[in-house]
């Protein structure tokens, strides 16, 4: 079930950082009460392969979500011992040495399941039991979620797991909806940063076609 055009869900779920404080983040008051955008982004596993070169991606491109007033959050199932020890391993070793920005640690997995983003293949029958219950890691998908500064999601997206991330395409995706917010206007496809957009009226369209 989507939830564009919905309020993130208001839960509190602990984090670590590159310090290794351990603390609760409420990614819907990250937004409100800070008056940001998050990009909220969850991979399967803390050492594994694709999810390290999308961490370090997103620490690269850092700066440029600060010029948009957005907050960075990784997020997994692993506990936050586990993200703690990821984040002391070195870069050539596979690690995530160097990423500041907060790990959510939803190990009990409140957050995940209420956003339908767990891979649940492993889910199996248990008759002694006569319900459904779930065997091995239980982990996410490449899912990603940009939250506005009233707590609203504009953009959900799931990769499987051995497809990682372009970061940019969420950069664009976040100059786009604060065109819209700015100046009431709608961006067409493949629209960037500096290119021109359109009213969403039937003049507006047949203009843009006709000069595009």
């Amino acid at each position: 079930m989507a939830l564009v055009g919905k309020k993130f869900p208001n839960i509190a779920v602990d984090a670590m950082n590159d310090m290794g404080d351990t603390f609760k983040v409420n990614v819907l008051e990250e937004a409100v009460k800070n008056n940001k955008k998050v990009i909220l982004f969850w991979y399967p596993k803390d050492f594994t392969f694709v999810c390290p070169t999308e961490l370090h991606a997103f620490q690269a491109a850092l700066p440029e979500f600060d010029k948009r007033n957005t907050v960075v959050i990784g997020a997994s199932c692993d506990t936050a011992e586990v993200h703690f020890a990821w984040l002391n391993t070195p870069k050539d070793n596979g690690g995530i040495e160097g990423v500041t920005y907060p790990l959510l640690a939803d190990s009990n997995r409140n957050l995940a399941n209420m956003l339908r983003i767990l891979d649940l293949q492993s889910e199996v029958y248990n008759e002694d039991t006569d319900s459904y219950v779930y065997e091995g890691d239980n982990v996410t998908y490449r899912a990603t979620f940009l939250i506005d500064e009233e707590g609203t999601v504009f953009h959900e997206s799931v990769n499987h797991m051995p497809v990682g991330r372009n970061v940019n395409e969420f950069l664009r995706l976040i100059d786009a909806y604060a065109h819209v917010q700015k100046n009431g206007e709608v961006c067409p496809a493949n629209w960037e940063d500096g290119k021109e957009a359109m009213s969403a009226t039937r003049t507006g369209v047949a203009e843009y076609l006709s000069a595009n």
